[in-house]
């Protein structure tokens, strides 16, 4: 075992010539190596610590103003207006000082306060700049003259080779929306779901809140937004997901799919084995800060405060609010397996273990024949259950001893890993099932065959597939979405297997075997695990899910009518939940923030009055198409227009949520806001982007496409739908909803979205890719 294998360093025996004291050279060289991999690491955070600190100029560039600043001061010519004058006075005050020496650090004071100084006002520059988001409002590929010389001072004053972390200081604040903006821009989104009384009543209580409650509450909310760095963030985070007691699982955590048509191996060790070395490789990257931070239009910066806790981080259970947390390292990861917990070390001889060599270890754990400890298979599921239950028996039982130290293991790994013994993927026999199967396998499992707090939880089927599951509080699909485009890449097309299907190199024999982590499990703590997992089980039972990939046609003919893919899929889906319910819904999309410093995310409400318009245009048979096409395009529109305003922090959701807060910490109650935030999501939507379409060349590599990912239902008796656009010819759909609603049918709704797709495309009388192939 590797503890037992460290713990032999020092022996000793006492002799009657004194102490007879023997060294074991190999424990002392791995101690040596370990503590050189440590001071590595924090030699390169403190280099990138100075790099980011001084961005966007670099410690290159005070060189060249001291330089600068002394060669003028040598050729009798003054740059400084008299400072260096006064600088050279006070040190000759001291009297300890020669003059030679005096004039070489007045000079040097000068250019490193000049230098500061042109540091501030770059960023500063930079932050103002970013603060315009015209550009935004600009017709698709039509930017007006003033916005292309904006954009050019944005890279002037945009520095050279950012890291990561590089625009972190200069991006602007999240902007407050004043109160009757925001009002306004609710009533407007309601206006199609409520009849004229209920319309009536609800402009009633929108009136009274602008005149009497609304302002005393935005005064504070500004107060906040002066002081803090977002004033929704940290709201968002602790009231959204830390204080909810009910079950992550499926409500809350969201998962990620491997390719949708190719397993690069069938060996369910060596898929391990290379996604595991791929995603430490990503992490080593993320520690350097050498992931370039994303840039719309390769010129506009985004927030990637996001990827500080990826790694290393788990969620830890409380009895009111739950808690994040966050260790800056971590050299393990933790592995399960058929109802067992193994500890791996992911470093050895101070480097981290390749591709084979974690294969290795994976096949070690697969053929380990020890049963589980009493109590040990179904740990897990208190996880996966409500939240205090949880809280209570980690305190209780999990405090001390040998659960307390298997325990944080866990919770201190770099993240957490499932050997899965099922296969699971798209099968051409029967795709509808198989990847309905494989879509619940990656939301909730077994229900105790994922570690849910983990904010990583990787899964490698026995086929050789692959997937994650992701707490969701700490970041947001884009960024988990941003490590998996590189895993996937990396897997197959860097790393690549031999042709037996194993990692290439060889197996190491030195490596110490994965070391079993000791439960001792109380009968009383049994009881609770076996409560927790019951609440999962009927949870994760009651979910209907359906994934299934479009194929029709993609973004690249979308493109060809004019429109946004985004606004044509959600018009689609506003039309399929009509034909589906016979209603209209309130209709979240998520939209994301990150133009603004620690930015996440905002709603757009996609249900609107002119949407409603157009899908009633298509359910009567009276309309003509040119009718109908001219209703779609106001309502694409308005659908983007929307988008704008919830990236460039005009949209409705996140300052309401927080006026709400607001009020709850002033002990007031608002009729209006506890009947705006009371309303349901009955659809909740989502898109998937890719980040890093280059990776995967589909035009050369047509069949590595991804599945993308999903999420459960937000409302009981409504539907989740994720959607990513792959390539330019395919849409793979998530649908989820229950089966206790008589109201849904996510199979039903996938064929509605199918015919809306079909049906909207046929407006613009273009063939899709199954006629063209036809």
């Amino acid at each position: 075992m590797a503890e037992a294998h460290q713990a032999v360093a020092f022996q000793f025996t006492v002799t009657p010539d004194g102490i007879d004291l023997r060294l074991s050279h190999e424990a002392l060289r791995q101690i040596y190596l370990s503590g050189l991999h440590s001071w590595k690491k924090k030699f390169i955070r403190f280099k990138n610590g100075i790099l980011t600190g001084v961005y966007p100029a670099s410690p290159s560039s005070w060189l060249v103003v001291v330089v600068g600043v002394m060669s003028t001061t040598h050729a009798k010519i003054d740059p400084s207006l008299g400072i260096i004058a006064k600088i050279n006075q006070t040190l000759n005050n001291t009297g300890v000082i020669s003059s030679q020496t005096q004039n070489v650090i007045s000079g040097m004071l000068f250019s490193t306060g000049l230098w500061v100084a042109l540091i501030i006002t770059m960023r500063y520059s930079l932050k103002m700049l970013l603060s315009y988001h015209g550009w935004m409002f600009a017709e698709h590929g039509k930017l007006s003259r003033g916005t292309r010389i904006w954009m050019r001072l944005v890279k002037l004053f945009s520095g050279c080779k950012p890291m990561l972390y590089s625009f972190q200081t200069s991006l602007p604040r999240l902007p407050l929306p004043t109160v009757k903006d925001t009002v306004k821009r609710y009533l407007d989104s309601v206006q199609p779901l409520m009849d004229g009384t209920e319309f009536q009543r609800m402009e009633a209580l929108a009136k009274d809140f602008n005149i009497n409650l609304g302002p005393k509450l935005q005064w504070y909310l500004k107060l906040k937004s002066w002081w803090a760095t977002n004033y929704v963030s940290d709201w968002w985070e602790e009231y959204i997901y830390l204080r909810g007691r009910g079950p992550i699982m499926v409500n809350s955590n969201y998962f990620a799919m491997d390719y949708l048509y190719v397993i690069p191996t069938h060996l369910q060790a060596a898929r391990a084995g290379n996604a595991i070395h791929a995603i430490h490789l990503y992490r080593r990257k993320l520690d350097r800060e050498e992931i370039k931070p994303l840039m719309l239009h390769n010129t506009i910066p985004m927030c990637s405060s996001q990827y500080e806790r990826m790694f290393n981080t788990s969620r830890i259970p409380g009895i009111e609010t739950d808690t994040i947390q966050h260790m800056k390292d971590s050299k393990h990861i933790v592995v399960y397996h058929q109802g067992r917990y193994f500890k791996v070390w992911m470093y050895h001889d101070g480097r981290l273990l390749k591709p084979r060599e974690i294969e290795q270890q994976m096949q070690r754990i697969l053929d380990d024949a020890s049963a589980p400890h009493p109590h040990e298979e179904k740990l897990a599921a208190l996880t996966a259950g409500d939240r205090v239950p949880w809280a209570k028996v980690r305190k209780s039982y999990f405090g001390s001893g040998k659960n307390k130290q298997s325990l944080d293991a866990i919770e201190r790994a770099a993240f957490f890993v499932t050997l899965d013994d099922t296969e699971q993927g798209y099968r051409k026999e029967d795709p509808v099932m198989s990847l309905d199967s494989y879509a619940k396998s990656l939301l909730h499992g077994k229900c105790y065959d994922r570690w849910f707090d983990k904010s990583i939880s990787f899964v490698v089927f026995k086929n050789g597939k692959m997937g994650m599951n992701l707490e969701h509080s700490w970041a947001d699909a884009p960024i988990l979405g941003h490590l998996w485009e590189y895993v996937m890449a990396t897997d197959n097309f860097q790393l690549g297997y031999s042709k037996d299907g194993h990692c290439k190199g060889e197996t190491n024999p030195n490596i110490p075997l994965p070391s079993r982590l000791q439960w001792d499990i109380a009968e009383e703590c049994h009881m609770i695990i076996e409560s927790s997992f019951s609440v999962a089980k009927s949870l994760a039972d009651d979910v209907d899910f359906h994934s299934f990939p479009f194929d029709s046609f993609g973004k690249g003919l979308i493109k060809k009518c004019r429109t946004s893919p985004d606004a044509f899929v959600q018009l689609a889906l506003q039309l399929a939940h009509y034909r589906d319910k016979g209603m209209f819904c309130l209709t979240y999309e998520a939209s994301m923030t990150r133009l603004f410093r620690e930015g996440r995310t905002e709603t757009v409400r996609s249900c609107t009055v002119e949407s409603s318009n157009f899908v009633l245009s298509m359910e009567d048979p009276k309309e003509t198409n040119e009718h109908r096409l001219k209703l779609f395009r106001i309502a694409a529109d308005k659908h983007q227009h929307l988008y704008r305003l919830a990236m460039s922090g005009s949209g409705i959701d996140r300052h309401l949520f927080c006026l709400y807060v607001v009020s709850k910490y002033l002990g007031v109650d608002s009729p209006f806001l506890k009947e705006v935030l009371s309303e349901p999501w009955k659809l909740s939507t989502s898109q998937t982007p890719q980040q890093q379409v280059e990776l995967f060349q589909l035009d050369k590599n047509p069949e590595f496409v991804s599945s993308g990912g999903g999420f459960g239902p937000v409302a009981d008796d409504g539907y989740g739908v994720s959607y990513v656009n792959v390539g330019e010819n395919l849409i793979n759909f998530h649908v989820s909803s229950k089966y206790s609603s008589s109201e849904t049918d996510s199979h039903r709704f996938g064929k509605n979205i199918k015919r809306a797709l079909l049906d909207i495309l046929a407006l613009f009388n273009l063939s899709s890719n199954k006629k063209k192939s036809a």
